[in-house]
């Protein structure tokens, strides 16, 4: 749905994106992360036609994207981190999404006004005032605003920052309910914990240039060394962890708490013998299952490993 080849911004002679090749299917959830002053912003107003490229294109549905295709345009809705609720706070939540339906000439503006309200839980307070409106509420509304004349591209720009654990789950609950009516959802954010829930695909960029690109497991799972296993345990005795260490598969073996940690190699599933040998020690496994990298975990040893290639290079933005 959207590509990129070799998209690259200077501003003078500083280089804010440099060659970045992105492929976002259509139909999926896309997280596009990196650091304060990585590229992302400068990358996604590209994206959206607002800056222009130095050199490289963008396609958008399959057809050259730039500035001038406005009919390409509509179809992307857009939820920036930042509301501007300064121009908008006189105006009711109803008044404000009655103009932006009348801008983007929303058909039958009314039933899709009352549709989205209702399916996000403001229809409630349609006629108070934005200024009266909590960060959440607000986050929602820019999201409805977004959503007015259904796009099939929908990018949201830290859509849960500053938002509590209820908002935050409320607002997850909507990306993936849009998502599985066939949205396309891109999401800038720096909160991995939330992008590692609910993205199909994600890409890493740090200092202008791309670092990865893939979808979710295989990203993780192709960082992963080996693989960890972690059994729960009445107790762990004071000689297990050396005796669990004899066995052929096992790389490491340490103890903390009840829970015994055990890292085998990444080429096989190592838990039923695993079982087997406890059991057959006396010790019955409560619970056992296999860490996974997290996302923030791979997020570091990514950037960490690719310091080594800007050494001598300028900061990005």
């Amino acid at each position: 749905m959207i590509q990129t080849t070799g998209l690259t911004k200077r501003y003078g002679r500083f280089t804010a994106v440099d060659g970045v090749n992105l492929s976002i299917p259509a139909g999926q959830i896309y997280g596009f992360l990196g650091p304060n002053g990585a590229g992302k912003t400068s990358t996604i107003m590209m994206l959206l036609g607002i800056l222009r490229p130095t050199s490289g294109s963008i396609r958008l549905f399959g057809e050259e994207y730039h500035s001038g295709r406005l009919d390409l345009r509509k179809r992307i809705g857009v939820v920036p981190e930042k509301q501007p609720l300064g121009m908008w706070g006189w105006m009711t939540a109803e008044e404000y999404l009655g103009l932006f339906a009348e801008l983007f000439r929303v058909p039958e503006a009314g039933r899709r006004i009352d549709h989205l309200l209702e399916k996000v839980g403001l229809s409630g307070v349609r006629r108070k005032r934005m200024a009266e409106f909590s960060h959440g509420m607000m986050q929602k509304l820019s999201i409805i605003r977004a959503l007015l004349p259904d796009p099939d591209i929908l990018f949201l720009d830290e859509p849960i920052s500053g938002l509590d654990p209820f908002g935050v789950k409320q607002t997850r609950d909507l990306i993936l309910e849009e998502n599985r009516e066939g949205r396309t959802i891109f999401i800038s954010s720096h909160i991995l914990s939330e992008v590692e829930k609910i993205c199909h695909r994600v890409a890493i960029i740090y200092r202008g240039r791309l670092l990865a690109e893939d979808q979710m497991g295989s990203l993780l799972g192709g960082l992963s060394k080996d693989r960890e296993i972690h059994v729960d345990l009445e107790g762990v005795p004071e000689d297990l962890t050396r005796a669990v260490r004899s066995l052929p598969f096992v790389l490491q073996a340490d103890a903390a708490g009840n829970t015994l940690k055990v890292k085998v190699p990444k080429s096989g599933d190592y838990r039923k013998e695993l079982s087997a040998f406890l059991i057959g020690r006396g010790l019955v496994p409560l619970a056992i299952q296999e860490k996974s990298l997290s996302l923030e975990e791979a997020f570091v040893t990514i950037t960490q490993e690719n310091i080594g290639l800007f050494t001598g290079i300028g900061g990005r933005s």
